[in-house]
């Protein structure tokens, strides 16, 4: 099974708008097509920006999507720090986790940030550019 980090601006996304990459990304999540992994720092991001006045209006939805997270999600404690992102290091957080976690992929709206295509074994892509790259080997196993 896939492992997969996910960009907090990417579950965000998800909920925001209903027929978007993001979206279906985390209906595959849903589905448990793939698993995510996440460290505490990760889900502590998770939970402090979904709970921002600015997303009261889709609260009812990310309250459980947070409990399914928690629940589902493979939780790893990062070994090692990391610090090759300057333009916002708090994103190094996810390099660490794809890293513990030797997830596939880390999906994040924010490439700029992650100017590098790879990191270790993990491939850093786009929303879109994962569903693309999932939707290919859905074909190719059926």
């Amino acid at each position: 099974m896939l492992k997969v980090v996910i960009d907090t601006n990417v579950l965000v996304s998800a909920l925001l708008k209903g027929n978007s990459p993001p979206a279906f990304i985390l209906a595959l999540l849903r589905k448990r097509m793939m698993t995510l992994c996440l460290s505490k720092a990760i889900f502590e991001e998770y939970r402090a920006v979904l709970d921002r006045e600015k997303f009261r209006h889709i609260k009812e939805a990310a309250t459980p999507l947070l409990l399914s997270i928690k629940k589902g999600g493979l939780l790893v404690e990062p070994k090692l720090r990391i610090d090759v992102i300057t333009a916002d290091p708090a994103d190094n957080k996810f390099l660490e986790c794809a890293q513990a976690a030797q997830a596939d992929f880390l999906i994040t709206g924010n490439t700029k940030h992650f100017p590098f295509k790879h990191f270790e074994d993990t491939r850093i892509v786009s929303p879109k550019e994962f569903i693309e790259y999932a939707l290919a080997l859905i074909i190719k196993t059926h």
